[in-house]
């Protein structure tokens, strides 16, 4: 499945209200945009996707002495939206599967 535009939308909001600053709503904002690629069956290389057009947009605009400082905080703020992508799928995945027996 594609990405959204409200999903696109929303990930460059957020994504360019946390580099400014760091903060903690914009990372809120991540760990929601995970969740809901799971529930929308957004797969992990779709949000890759995403995230790279983004950033590119961003460090084209970026002077040279404030890219190492962007590329981190783009970092963290990808790895926070696929660590909820990853428990999400995780739960999602350990309800689908039978229950083992104890033999």
């Amino acid at each position: 499945m594609a990405v959204t535009q409200e999903l696109q939308r929303n990930y460059r909001v957020a994504f360019l209200r946390y580099l400014p600053r760091r903060e903690e709503a914009p990372l809120r904002a991540a760990y929601e945009i995970g969740r809901l690629a799971v529930i929308q069956g957004i797969t992990i290389l779709d949000l890759a996707e995403l995230h790279h057009k983004v950033f590119l947009e961003v460090i084209q605009s970026t002077p040279e002495a404030e890219l190492a400082g962007v590329t981190t905080g783009a970092s963290e703020f990808f790895l926070e939206v696929l660590a909820t992508y990853d428990m999400t799928h995780r739960s999602l995945l350990d309800q689908q599967r039978p229950p083992t027996t104890g033999r």
